[in-house]
C-alpha cells in the first residue's frame, strides 16, 4: 500500500545561499569563483538560452551503456549511488549484531550479491505461487489469491493504498486506484506510431519469454496475446494522466455496502476483511476501472485470468529471480528506455537496498557523508524564500486582498523537513544473508503491515516519503510540507564559497519551485491544513485558472524529437512551479549584497550569473527512447523547457542579456505569463 503523495521530483542538488538581512548566513567572498565554461557564443541567449549555456557540454557528453541519461536532474543520483555502495560493501563483509542497522542493510546487500545461489535456484522461489494459481477454479478463489499476494507486495488487478482523506486530512483512509497494466501508460495500448508499436511488440515478447521460463506447455506467444488483450480491455477504462490531475473528479467516497451492491462479482467486504482493513467506506478514485473489472470477471474465462495472474507474478518477481528472468525483463526495458547494457549487480543492489531499507541505509549515509551545517543553512534559506514569496503575494495585481490573506496563511503554515527524519523508521523484519528472494518478500510484507497500521489514524507527520540519501525534493499538499533530503545537501552543489548568484540560481529555483507547488493548479485547491476546500473568491480563482491555461497553451507549442509535442495539461503544475521558482529566487537574490551590486565575475554581471546557474542545473542528456517515454508519462517538462519556458516569461532575463525582438524565444511584454 503506497500512500498517495503529490511529488515534485526535482532531481537537483541543493546549494548554500545568503541574505542581506542575515549576515550570519552570508559568505562575503568566493574562494574560487564558479566558472561557467562551455558557453556557446554562436547561439544567442534570446534564441535558446539552454543551448547557449549547455550545447557544448551536450555535444560532448557520453551516456554510459548502462544508463539512460547523464548530467544533472535525476541523473545526479548516479554518483550518489557510489557513496551508498561504499557503505554497503563495507558493512556486508563484517559481522554485526542481529537486527542492527548494519546487519539489516549489510546482509540484505550480501544476499543479493550472491548471484551464484540465486541462479542455482532458478524458478524454485516462484513455483509455489504458480502452483497456487494453477489450483484456482473460481472467481472468489482468484480474488482470494489476489488479496493474499497483495500482502507480500505482489499487486495485480486491485490498486489499494492508504493516505489522508482529501476532505479531512487529519485521517488516513483507504483508496482504490486504477491499475492492472504492464505497459507504462494506458495510451501505449492504443497508439499506432512506429516507436509505440515497437514497444508493444517487445512487451508481448517479454510476456512470452516469461511463460517459456516457467515451463508453460502451450504456445507462449498465444498465451502472451491473451494477457495483453486483458490488459488492453482494462486500459480502455483508465483515465488519462491529464484526467487524473483533476483532484475533485478523482475523489469518490462510497460505503462498502454500496460498493458491494455495485460490484457483485468482486465482493469488496470479503476482500477488505482478508486484507485486514476495517473500513465502512472507501475513496474510489477511478470508478470506471472497477466497473470494468467487475464486468470482466464474468466475461473473461477463469483460465485466461489465471494466465494474466501468472504473467503478473512473473513481472513482480523477475528482478529477484535467476539471470534468464532478468535478461528477459531487460530485453523489453531496453526497447522502452534505449539503455543498451544491464547495470552491474552492485548497482542494482544499491538501488534495491535504498528502496526497501532506505531509512536504515540513510542513517549510515548521514553519519558518514552529511554535513550538519548544511541543514542549518538550508533551513535559514527556506525561511528566507518563504518571506520573499509573501512579498510577491502581497504585490499581486490580479488577486484580491481577502484571498491574499488566505494565501499567506497557507504559506506560513508550510512545514519544512530538511536533511533526515527526526524519528527514524524502524524495520521489524529478519534478514538472512543466504535467502535473497525471501528477504525481498519479507520486506515487502513488512512494508504492507507498516502501511496497514496507518489506516484510520492521523497521518504520521514525522514520516518521510523519500529516503535521506535520494537526490530529490518535494511538496506534499495533504500535509502542507516541503522536504529536502540530505542527498541534495552536498558538494559540489552545496558550496560555502560560491557567490550568491550561483547559489540562488541553483537552489533558489528549487526552493522557489517547491513553495510554488502549494499554489499550482492542484496545490491551490488545498487549504493550509491540507484539505481540498475553496479558500479563493470566485473571481480570483477564475483569474488564476485563466493564467494556468496560458501556461498550458504555451507549453503545448514546445516540441522535442522533431514532431513530439509537450503535454501542457500534464505538465502545468511543474511548469507553474518552474516559472514561480525562478521569479521568487531572483527576488531573493536582489536582496543580497551581490544582487544589489554591479561587480562582474568571470566577465558576467550578477544577474547574468544567476541565469547561467539556472541553465546549468538542468544540464542533461537523455536517450531518445527514454525522452519519448518521459514526455508521455512525466509531469515535468524536459530540461531544455524547464529553462527556456520560464525565461521567455521573465523580463529580468531579457534585461540581463539584452534579448531583442526577432530572437527566437522573444515574447512581447503582453505575451509574458506571470502568476506568482
Amino acid at each position: 500500500m503506497k500512500p498517495f503523495i503529490y511529488f515534485s521530483v526535482l532531481m537537483l542538488l541543493m546549494t548554500s545561499c545568503k541574505n542581506k538581512s542575515n549576515s550570519a548566513e552570508s559568505v562575503q567572498e568566493a574562494k574560487e569563483p564558479v566558472v561557467f565554461d562551455g558557453i556557446n557564443s554562436s547561439i544567442k541567449p534570446g534564441d535558446n538560452f539552454y543551448n547557449h549555456v549547455n550545447k557544448n557540454w551536450y555535444d560532448n557528453a557520453v551516456i554510459a551503456d548502462d544508463q539512460v541519461g547523464v548530467g544533472a536532474y535525476r541523473f545526479l543520483n548516479i554518483p550518489q549511488q557510489e557513496l551508498l555502495k561504499n557503505i554497503l560493501e563495507e558493512v556486508s563483509v563484517a559481522e554485526h549484531t542481529a537486527g542492527s542497522t548494519e546487519q539489516l542493510v549489510g546482509d540484505f546487500y550480501a544476499s543479493g550479491m550472491d548471484t551464484l545461489s540465486i541462479n542455482k535456484r532458478g524458478i524454485t522461489p516462484i513455483q509455489p505461487i504458480l502452483d497456487r494459481i494453477n489450483a484456482i477454479s473460481s472467481i472468489p478463489e482468484m480474488l482470494s489469491f489476489v488479496t493474499t499476494q497483495m500482502k507480500t507486495g505482489d499487486y495485480s488487478i486491485l490498486g489499494v493504498y492508504i493516505s489522508p482523506d482529501q476532505e479531512n486530512s487529519s485521517l488516513n483512509i483507504l483508496h482504490l486506484g486504477q491499475t492492472g497494466l504492464g505497459l507504462p501508460d494506458r495510451d501505449y495500448y492504443f497508439s499506432d506510431d512506429a516507436s509505440t508499436l515497437k514497444i508493444q511488440k517487445a512487451y508481448k515478447t517479454y510476456l512470452a519469454n516469461g511463460f517459456e521460463l516457467t515451463n508453460e506447455k502451450d504456445d507462449a506467444k498465444l498465451l502472451a496475446n491473451k494477457v495483453y488483450d486483458i490488459e488492453k480491455m482494462l486500459a480502455k477504462s483508465h483515465k488519462t494522466r491529464i484526467e487524473r490531475r483533476n483532484i475533485k473528479e478523482n475523489y469518490n467516497k462510497i460505503t462498502v455496502e454500496d460498493l458491494d451492491k455495485k460490484h457483485a462479482n468482486i465482493s469488496w467486504s470479503t476482500i477488505f476483511k482478508e486484507l485486514g482493513t476495517a473500513v465502512d467506506d472507501v475513496d474510489v478514485r477511478q470508478p470506471a476501472y472497477y466497473d470494468t473489472l467487475n464486468s470482466m470477471l464474468s466475461s473473461v474465462s477463469i483460465e485466461d485470468w489465471k494466465l494474466y495472474l501468472k504473467a503478473n507474478s512473473i513481472k513482480s518477481h523477475d528482478d529477484i529471480l535467476s539471470k534468464p528472468f532478468q535478461d528477459a525483463s531487460f530485453a523489453y526495458s531496453k526497447i522502452l528506455s534505449g539503455q543498451t547494457e544491464q547495470q552491474s549487480r552492485s548497482k542494482q543492489m544499491v538501488r534495491r537496498v535504498d528502496q526497501q531499507l532506505g531509512f536504515a541505509l540513510g542513517q549510515l549515509y548521514v553519519k558518514r557523508y552529511f554535513n550538519e551545517d548544511a541543514k542549518k543553512r538550508a533551513l535559514a534559506l527556506v525561511n528566507n524564500f518563504q518571506k520573499t514569496l509573501e512579498g510577491r503575494i502581497e504585490n499581486l495585481e490580479w488577486m484580491s486582498d481577502s484571498t491574499k490573506v488566505k494565501a499567506k496563511e497557507k504559506l506560513f503554515a508550510i512545514s519544512k523537513k530538511i536533511g533526515y527524519p527526526d524519528v527514524w523508521k524502524e524495520y521489524d523484519v529478519t534478514i538472512n544473508k543466504d535467502k535473497f528472494f525471501e528477504n525481498v518478500v519479507a520486506l515487502r510484507k513488512s512494508e504492507y503491515e507498516y502501511e496497514l497500521a496507518q489506516l484510520n489514524k492521523a497521518p504520521n507527520r514525522d514520516e518521510w516519503h523519500t529516503t535521506p540519501s535520494t537526490v530529490t525534493a518535494y511538496y506534499n499538499p495533504s500535509l502542507n510540507e516541503i522536504v529536502f533530503p540530505a542527498g541534495i545537501l552536498q558538494a559540489p552543489y552545496f558550496d560555502l564559497y560560491a557567490d550568491d548568484a550561483v547559489n540562488y540560481g541553483g537552489i533558489g529555483m528549487v526552493i522557489g519551485h517547491e513553495f510554488t507547488h502549494a499554489f499550482d493548479d492542484q496545490g491551490a485547491q488545498y487549504d493550509k491544513d491540507g484539505n481540498v476546500t475553496n479558500w479563493w473568491t470566485d473571481e480570483d480563482y477564475e483569474k488564476f485558472k485563466g493564467k494556468t491555461n496560458q501556461i498550458i497553451e504555451q507549453y503545448d507549442a514546445f516540441t522535442v524529437l522533431d514532431s513530439l509535442h509537450l503535454k501542457g495539461a500534464l505538465t502545468v503544475g511543474e511548469n507553474t512551479a518552474d516559472n514561480g521558482g525562478i521569479a521568487i529566487a531572483f527576488d531573493a537574490f536582489q536582496k543580497t549584497p551581490q544582487g544589489q551590486g554591479e561587480e562582474k565575475i568571470g566577465g558576467f554581471t550578477p544577474e547574468q550569473r544567476f541565469f547561467l546557474s539556472v541553465a546549468r542545473i538542468w544540464r542533461v542528456k537523455m536517450r531518445d527512447e527514454f525522452l519519448r517515454n518521459y514526455v508521455t508519462t512525466d509531469p515535468h517538462s524536459p530540461p531544455m523547457w524547464r529553462v527556456n519556458g520560464p525565461l521567455m516569461n521573465f523580463t529580468p532575463f531579457y534585461e540581463a542579456f539584452d534579448v531583442k525582438e526577432g530572437e527566437l524565444n522573444f515574447r512581447t511584454q503582453e505575451e509574458r505569463i506571470s502568476i506568482w
